[in-house]
This record gives structure tokens, sequence and C-alpha cells, in this order.
């Protein structure tokens, strides 16, 4: 059901991109557009390990000097049948993990000082698997993939914006186009396609838990892992960036209500419930 989603999504957010183009910046303006946002994204993508790493001051562990962290991650790889990644510790307090890297073979778990002191290492393990489950689900081309698309819908309405302010002309205008129905795509089609994108990164983080449950083999120690790191995470906040909340394990951003739409994590309350159920072959 979660590919089902995500494939949902994705053709939503095609649709989007293919209409909002036609609209507001013709064939000509939605290529120029996509192929900006595109190579955008593609360095993220092939440089992303390597950025959001050195972003948040991450370190290497070598295995003499974390014997634990490294069996725990070796077993799951071994699991999963799939190949070990770099292992790497983020100096900060907070309780909290993620996975990066293009692909199986040039990936990187990093996890915070805080979570190796709140988490017992069933509970560690579970966590592994989960950020493990990202790179077996290949999430981070997904999440690029999306990112390109939304990212080139928000550039056509910038420079439609700019078009309509300077008397300009934003794309080919069919004949019986309206002014106010461009302007009404300029304001809402950017904000369509970041909930249609924020829709398709909590999909697959209902993905990874499914997977990384399946991995360890147990799906309690995820979820008594999820209890404990949301509450460490609201008592210890994050300096996180908003571009890379999406990557954690527990989203380091705190919002409720309508901001609900533009979270990067479904509730925890829901990921847990998914856990429980599965640990009771309910799911």
């Amino acid at each position: 059901m979660g590919t089902l989603k995500t494939t949902f999504l994705m053709a939503l957010l095609t649709v989007l991109l293919v209409t909002a183009g036609g609209m507001l910046g013709g064939q000509g303006g939605m290529m120029m557009a996509f192929l900006f946002a595109l190579a955008m994204n593609g360095v993220s993508y092939w440089f992303s390990d390597k950025i959001v790493l050195r972003m948040y001051g991450a370190q290497e562990l070598d295995p003499q000097a974390a014997p634990k962290i490294h069996r725990i991650v070796q077993d799951l790889t071994q699991r999963a049948g799939m190949p070990m990644p770099k292992v790497y510790v983020i100096p900060q307090a907070t309780p909290n993990a993620f996975a990066t890297g293009r692909n199986e073979n040039n990936a990187a778990v990093a996890v915070t000082q805080g979570i190796l002191r709140m988490l017992n290492e069933s509970e560690l393990r579970g966590v592994l698997a989960h950020e493990l489950a990202h790179i077996k689900n290949r999430d981070i081309l997904i999440g690029t993939i999306a990112a390109t698309m939304a990212g080139a819908i928000s550039m056509l309405a910038y420079i439609a914006q700019w078009g309509m302010i300077f008397g300009g002309r934003s794309g080919d205008h069919r004949e019986g186009s309206h002014p106010l129905v461009a302007l009404a795509m300029i304001i809402i089609a950017p904000l369509a396609a970041m909930i249609v994108q924020m829709a398709i990164s909590r999909s697959r983080e209902y993905g990874a838990d499914a997977t990384g449950a399946a991995i360890s083999g147990d799906p309690m120690s995820l979820a008594n892992a999820l209890r404990k790191l949301q509450l460490g995470a609201q008592g210890i906040p994050m300096d996180a960036s908003p571009a890379t909340a999406h990557m954690f394990i527990v989203n380091p951003l705190t919002g409720g209500g309508l901001m609900t739409l533009f979270s990067t994590h479904p509730a925890m309350e829901e990921r847990i419930r998914r856990l429980e159920l599965m640990a009771q072959g309910r799911l």
C-alpha cells in the first residue's frame, strides 16, 4: 500500500508540473524550470552524503573505537542482504539518526551522541534497521525526484510572478487564458506541490518503519525507541536545517494543526500503532 500511495503521489506531482508548466510557462518555460531544478537536485543527490554529514559535523566511527554499533549494523546489513555502510556520530545531545547516500554501495548511517546514550541495544538496533531500510528502499532517490518536480513548479511560479509584475507574458498564453487564472496558479501550484512532496516523505517513513521492523525482526524495539526519541527530541531541541529535516528518524522541527500538512514525518502515535499491529501479526 505504501508503494501504491507513493506511486499515486508521484503521478499527482507529475500532473501538477505539466498543468502548471502549460499555464505559467508553456512548454519552453516548463522545460527550462525542470532542467534547472534537475541540475540543482542532481548535485544534492550525488553529493548529499558529504554535504549533510559536513553540515552536522559528523565524524566517522572507527570499528575498534565503537565495536557495538558496528556489530549491530553489520548484523543488520547481513540480514538485509546489503553492503556495510559507513557509520558516523553527530556531536549533538538530541537523540536522532539519519541515513544518506545515493545507493547501497555509497551509503552512510549517522547517529547522534544523544541517541547512543538514551537507547538500549535492542532499541538502537530497531533505529538502525529503520535507517538501513531507507537505503534499501531507495528513498533518497525518490525524495530527490519529488524535490526536483516540486522545485520546478515553484520556479515556474516565481518566473510567472515576475513576468506579471513587469508586464511580460508568462509563456505561450493560449487564447482565452485569463490573468486571474495565472495568478491563482502562481499561488496554489507551489503550495500544492509542497503538500504532495511532504505526503511522499511521510509515506516513505511508514515504509521504512515496516521494512526496518522486518529486517530487525522486532517491531516493538523500534516502537519503544520512537517513544523515547519523541520525548528526547522535545526535551532537547536540535539545531537542524528544514532542508534536511526529512532525513531524520524523528522530525527535529515541531509544528501542529495545519502545519502537519507540511510535516515530513507522520504522527508518531500512528507510527507506533502500526508497529504494534505488526508485532501482533495484524498488519
